[in-house]
């Protein structure tokens, strides 16, 4: 009896444990199976459970969807499924139709031994998968009446729904034929839009084909990323990028799809505020894209949903709004556009798991796409059509208007000519009246000229006058004294010469000699007759100096180029502006220059008038007392001269500098300038093809700089 208890007591046990642990078993008859709703999943939020921890698992709940949506979260899951072959043929397949796995493990077990396993998903190289297609294809073999156990370790940052098959394997490789297929039909249409847009906008220049272009090619490379083509054909070694592209894709096709629509719909005119709305949209994707690259891949692609669902209505929203203004084009645009936006909000809700999964809502996104590219085709073909019926009516306005205006211009015609010979007659009287105004201008401008040459003159002749005076005048302060000095000598010459022709003895000579040397001190005059003489020869020095200056400076009417010394130059011009530089302290710091091409005189004048300037200017600050100062730098480089003359005058303000260079305009009293000088200087530069630069403080002085090429072009 005790024994009879036991037994049904572990019989009970025995049940309740099989109705825990007992797995759902899948019978395969040879038809294509969705196993959705026969898979059992553990959630591994940790990602740390093991194979082998998994087949002990007594956690797995069984899935009640037939596409089990397991939605966007950082966790793991396993998945797990029994198979029982009850078909001839042991060449079976499982395809799990997603191709946006960053992870899966796969394991074959049968019995208690593992029989194939696969490691592989979008974070492992292409190459890793069984099956190299962007669907995840596993090979499976089950002897006829048999039963396996499929055990798969997924994780994905991305919207993780699990349409998974078992099917013949040949069916398998049809059906992943056939989705092929589809995608390359998709491309097709997608191409042909795109190049006959394309070819429309080198046709008719429209900007709106070219931004529907470049629509067209995001959308394009936006489904190629989420349907595993871009990995699988353009960067199957490459996993991170190729999963990085499908977030950063994701982003641009929300931009494109509204930069597009912006344009379309010339919101920035009809909709001025959704028009700047707008932007926000790239700072939303823009934070999408952000995210995916630190590897926030589950906040980043849960952005990208919210964001393409609020873009798709902001479009609607501004198409609705401009079509009641009356814009036919956006009426169209409308319609064109509502079928993809009913298809991405069709995406969005399956990946919210709204709605269901199934063939439809999963190639919404490809059908909706599909359909815009053409219908918004005819959307821009009408926009040119509406453009080409502006175009025409304009173009017949605007014959009739010219017409009419024929018509008037003939009328006015007569009564144009009669003015025109009326006015013809008061021009031709006024043109004389300005060429003779002309002429008087030009010759008074001759005169002002010539009056600024002779004032150059007038000073020229006053320094020279000034210059040579005072040589001269020590020459012939010298020649009296001298021509005493000399008498004397010849009086000593006869005195001497009488007592060495006396009859005296030679000591009683020497005698006398020495008495009438002591007598008219003639060790004194000697050296006296050798003073005069040097003073006489420094004298003259002083004139020859003067004179090679003032040959060096008197080229002021030398029309021909020269090859000049500027350094000779400023000294002969320091010569003949000697008498300005009473009590100014004049620093020369020559550097080594090479001859330059140049109107020599010209440039003499322009120094004279900068040095005259800066010398009036130090007067005027120091008067007669000491502290004047003018530093007169010359320098080079390789194509350029460079002339610095300063000051440490009364310098000058803004209004000065502004105007220094104006005909007439003078800073001096009545009758010390014409105010011209500046003006001929900054003239002749000009015609040298230099510049003179003005750096001046009010108070403290001013620096001329002069910059001269080499050569004049």
């Amino acid at each position: 009896m005790c024994k009879l208890k036991l037994c049904l007591f572990i019989f009970i046990i025995g049940s309740f444990c099989q109705k825990v642990i007992g797995q759902q078993k899948v019978v395969f008859n040879g038809s294509l199976i969705a196993l959705g709703n026969n898979i059992e999943i553990l959630t591994d939020t940790n990602s740390s459970i093991s194979l082998n921890e998994a087949i002990h698992s007594n956690r797995f709940t069984k899935s009640k969807d037939e596409y089990p949506n397991l939605g966007i979260t950082p966790f793991s899951y396993w998945i797990r499924v029994t198979v029982i072959n009850n078909t001839s043929s042991s060449n079976l397949g499982i395809q799990i139709t997603q191709p946006m796995i960053d992870s899966i493990e796969f394991y074959q077990l049968s019995g208690n031994r593992l029989v194939k396993s696969n490691y592989s998903g979008q974070g492992r190289l292409f190459k890793s998968r069984q099956i190299l297609h962007q669907n995840y294809i596993y090979p499976v073999s089950i002897t006829s009446g048999q039963a396996s156990i499929f055990y798969f370790h997924i994780k994905s940052y991305k919207q993780l729904v699990l349409p998974i098959y078992i099917e013949k394997f040949e069916d398998v490789v049809a059906s992943a034929l056939v989705t092929d297929l589809l995608f390359g039909i998709y491309v097709g249409i997608i191409m042909v839009m795109l190049l006959y847009n394309l070819f429309i906008y080198v046709t008719v220049k429209d900007i709106n084909y070219l931004y529907y272009v470049l629509y067209l090619f995001i959308v394009l490379l936006t489904q190629a990323c989420l349907e595993g083509y871009i990995f699988r054909f353009v960067l199957p070694g490459s996993p991170v990028a190729a999963n990085l592209s499908i977030y950063i894709s994701s982003a641009l096709i929300g931009v494109a799809a509204i930069e597009f629509a912006k344009k379309f719909l010339s919101t920035k005119y009809y909709t001025p505020t959704l028009h700047k709305i707008s932007y926000a949209f790239w700072l939303v994707y823009a934070i999408e894209i952000t995210l995916a690259l630190i590897g926030q891949f589950n906040a980043s692609y849960a952005l990208v949903l919210v964001a393409a669902m609020l873009s798709a209505i902001y479009v609607i929203v501004m198409a609705v709004m401009i079509a009641s203004k009356g814009f036919r084009p956006a009426k169209f645009f409308l319609i064109a556009w509502s079928v993809f936006i009913l298809c991405v909000i069709v995406y969005v809700l399956k990946d919210f798991n709204i709605i269901s999964y199934n063939k439809f809502t999963s190639s919404s996104l490809l059908i909706g796409s599909a359909i815009e590219a053409v219908m918004l085709s005819f959307a821009l073909a009408d926009k040119i059509n509406i453009f080409k019926a502006e175009k025409e009516k304009s173009q017949e306005e605007a014959l009739n208007a010219l017409k009419e205006n024929d018509r008037i211009i003939s009328e006015q015609n007569v009564i144009l000519e009669t003015k025109v010979n009326e006015r013809t007659i008061e021009l031709n009287k006024t043109n004389q009246e300005l060429n003779k105004t002309l002429h008087d201008l030009k010759q008074a401008q001759g005169q002002l000229v010539e009056a600024e040459k002779m004032a150059s003159l007038g000073q020229l002749t006053a320094g020279i006058a000034h210059e040579i005076n005072n040589p001269i005048n020590f020459v012939t302060g010298n020649i009296k004294p001298l021509s005493r000095d000399i008498d004397m000598v010849i009086d000593a010459i006869v005195a001497i010469e009488k007592v060495g022709l006396s009859d005296l003895t030679t000591a009683e000579k020497q005698k006398q000699i020495s008495a009438y040397k002591e007598e008219v001190d003639f060790d004194y005059l000697t050296m006296e007759i050798q003073h005069l003489l040097k003073g006489i020869k420094e004298g003259a020095n002083r004139t020859a100096e003067i004179v090679r200056g003032l040959r060096v400076f008197s080229r002021l009417d030398q029309d021909d180029l020269v090859k000049a010394d500027i350094n000779e130059g400023l000294e002969s011009t320091l010569i003949i502006a000697n008498n300005l530089l009473n009590r100014i302290d004049v620093v020369k710091e020559y550097g080594r220059l090479p001859m330059l091409e140049c109107y020599a005189g010209k440039l003499n004048q322009v120094f004279l008038n900068l040095i005259s300037n800066a010398s009036y200017a130090v007067h005027q600050k120091f008067g007669e007392s000491a502290g004047g100062k003018i530093n007169i730098k010359t320098y080079s480089d390789e194509g350029h001269v460079f002339i610095s003359i300063a000051d440490n005058g009364t310098g000058m303000d803004e209004k000065t500098k502004e105007r220094i260079f104006e005909p007439f305009f003078t800073t001096k009293d009545v009758g010390e300038g014409t105010g011209l000088g500046m003006s001929i200087s900054y003239n002749a530069i000009k015609k040298h093809n230099g510049q003179i630069q003005i750096t001046s403080t009010p108070g403290e002085g001013a620096e001329f700089i002069v910059t001269l090429p080499l050569f004049i072009k």
